[in-house]
């Protein structure tokens, strides 16, 4: 009997197949849209160990040769190593005629420091530039001194989150509300602590606002936006508090459009890879009281991209 080595049993029948469909987006889709981002990691390594070449080289150059497909963009991007994703779509945020800030806000708040760390570094790899420097705007924009604050945050992501420390910066929130009386926030207030604490750490300190004050911070914040500090305030600290329902409302947002923007799409369901397919199913279905998988049918034409975002949240 031959023997397997346990990095590769159980994947090289999925292998031969994605050989065979290397140029067919439609194949690739059903063969990899419902794959964990493990598994995605698996498959790379065995297809380079079956065939000698990589993988995600050969989606690269079938996008080359059509770079209007967006399913084409779509399964490169899914197969990246997530840093390498990060840099990519940084990048392309940071090139638009204007600069992106929900994109590199999603990055920056869905990966721990140590993770951002990677993608800082594949983003100087590849570009040759520096991502900390290439955010910096004059005169500077509300957005990049949110992302520079949660950039240099020097608190310990192996540090478990203190509900004490919570409590107090709930506390800080709401003063930095409320010290003007005008409705602005304080917006020195806010930036130190962005640059002090984990994502897990903020998270809990929104949590613990809603407990204290009954109501999220965010909902404080709609009532008197006052500026363009407070509205890029409030994506950030949703895209922080519950990216499951932040990138549910996406993709419900974006299909809804009477042309969809299938970029957006994609954005959705890579931000959504992070945070959990079952987590964007549950978290539409509390939203929206509907299934997910009935709104993509309803909202997007037959195609094979829609194919893809099907199998993706489990359809078969």
């Amino acid at each position: 009997m031959a023997s397997h080595s346990p990095a590769t049993t159980g994947f090289e029948n999925i292998c031969r197949d994605i050989h065979g469909a290397c140029d067919e987006p439609r194949r690739l889709s059903r063969l990899l849209a419902h794959r964990s981002p493990s598994e995605r990691q698996q498959i790379k390594a065995v297809y380079r160990a079956m065939f000698g070449e990589d993988f995600v080289a050969r989606l690269q150059k079938n996008l080359a040769a059509d770079q209007d497909n967006e399913l084409c963009n779509l399964l490169y991007l899914w197969m990246l190593d997530p840093a390498e994703r990060d840099g990519i779509m940084a990048r392309d945020a940071i090139e638009s005629a204007m600069i992106d800030y929900r994109v590199l806000v999603e990055i920056f708040t869905r990966r721990k420091q140590e993770q951002l760390f990677f993608t800082k570094q594949a983003y100087l790899a590849r570009f040759k530039k520096n991502l900390e420097h290439d955010l910096v705007t004059e005169p500077s924009h509300p957005y990049q001194r949110l992302l520079v604050a949660l950039g240099t945050s020097h608190k310990s992501h192996h540090d478990e989150p203190s509900r004490h420390i919570a409590n107090c910066d709930a506390r800080r929130l709401y003063d930095a509300k409320n010290v003007s009386g005008t409705g602005s926030v304080d917006e020195a207030t806010v930036l130190e602590m962005f640059s002090k604490r984990s994502i897990p750490q903020l998270r809990l300190a929104f949590c613990s606002y809603k407990h204290i004050y009954g109501q999220d911070f965010t909902k404080t914040l709609k009532k008197n936006l006052r500026g363009e500090f407070e509205e890029s305030l409030r994506v950030v600290v949703k895209c922080i508090y519950s990216p499951s329902k932040y990138y549910c409302k996406l993709l419900q947002r974006t299909m809804q459009q009477p042309r969809t923007n299938k970029k957006l799409v994609t954005r959705a369901i890579l931000g959504g890879d992070d945070v959990g397919v079952d987590e964007i199913k549950l978290a539409f279905k509390n939203n929206f009281g509907r299934n997910l998988e009935d709104f993509i049918h309803e909202s997007l034409p037959q195609s094979d991209y829609r194919d893809f975002l099907w199998m993706w949240q489990g359809g078969q």
